[in-house]
């Protein structure tokens, strides 16, 4: 955990650094933002969903994360009616708040405190529930909330259809039946492995606390939607639920406690969707998470 906590916070703190250096000009962050996007996730992708073995009891714990993504949309949209958010908002705060970071947090978290039986877990919710909810209907929401005019429906399929990440997540699983030469799967990890501090560095590089206090009504009620509603109405309905193993309902717990997504931040700003709050829901969440997470999963230990 601690190694976890040391290179975000460091990758972070050196985003910060890095726009108060004057080193990088106004926009660096977008190149780093698309390689995120178009080549360190999609290699991911190719290396997880390659290798995930999936247990059909694990289905609950996949479903999950779709569950309040989908959830996110009505919430957001209901209050920022209410407060005169603008639509770029509402959608920023579906992205963040709809979206954990299941991977990079959520899975040395959940190897920590759970040990490997809810590792494999957290990979099922991170794989089966997160990432293809960010490269599917995450990506259809980003492109419709971008886009000046209402998008045909044709336009809007073809951009999920043409978003790396989903392309990767396709072609991993036409070729689970064959196995990757050693080369390939070393080429993998290594662009794999680049997409945390990356993402972590643009986030740092985008984040701004100026007019923070304009900001701190959407910030706290997206921060309270993804840390403290979500987990709270998934530890009451997980133990509702007949049967399930208890590493299941702690592994899944935990993940859905987990701070918004980091790729989910880096997709709004690339859609324009009011980055400056994507950047703070990260920014600040994470560290929150690490106390909050915790906390969620001794409700249920």
């Amino acid at each position: 955990m601690s190694q976890v906590i040391g290179l975000l916070g460091t990758c972070l703190v050196l985003g910060l650094l890095a726009r108060h250096s004057g080193k990088f000009p106004p926009g660096s962050a977008g190149p780093l933002n698309t390689f995120v996007l178009y080549v360190a996730l999609p290699a991911l992708v190719l290396r997880v969903m390659h290798r995930l073995e999936f247990v059909p009891s694990l289905l609950v714990a996949a479903l999950v994360p779709w569950l309040y993504f989908l959830a996110a949309g009505p919430f957001f949209k209901w209050w920022g009616s209410r407060l005169g958010w603008s639509k770029e908002t509402v959608a920023a705060l579906v992205l963040t708040g709809g979206l954990g970071n299941t991977a990079f947090v959520g899975l040395p978290m959940a190897e920590a405190l759970l040990g490997s039986e809810g590792l494999a877990v957290a990979v099922v919710v991170d794989q089966l529930g997160s990432f293809l909810a960010l490269s599917t209907l995450a990506t259809l929401g980003a492109a419709r909330a971008s886009a000046e005019a209402e998008l045909p429906f044709r336009a809007l399929v073809k951009k999920v259809a043409t978003f790396p990440p989903f392309v990767a997540l396709v072609v991993s699983l036409l070729l689970r039946p064959v196995g990757y030469p050693a080369w390939v799967e070393s080429v993998l990890e290594r662009l794999g492995s680049l997409l945390t501090p990356l993402a972590l560095f643009s986030v740092g590089l985008q984040l701004r606390f100026s007019g923070f206090k304009a900001r701190l009504p959407a910030l706290s009620l997206g921060l309270f939607y993804k840390l403290v509603l979500v987990p709270g109405v998934v530890v009451l309905a997980l133990l509702a639920v007949p049967g399930l193993p208890p590493v299941v309902v702690q592994a899944t717990v935990l993940q859905s406690a987990m701070a918004p997504m980091v790729s989910a931040a880096i997709l709004a700003a690339e859609h324009r969707l009011d980055p400056d709050l994507a950047v703070l829901m990260v920014g600040v969440g994470i560290p929150l998470s690490f106390l909050t997470a915790p906390l969620m999963l001794w409700l249920v230990r």
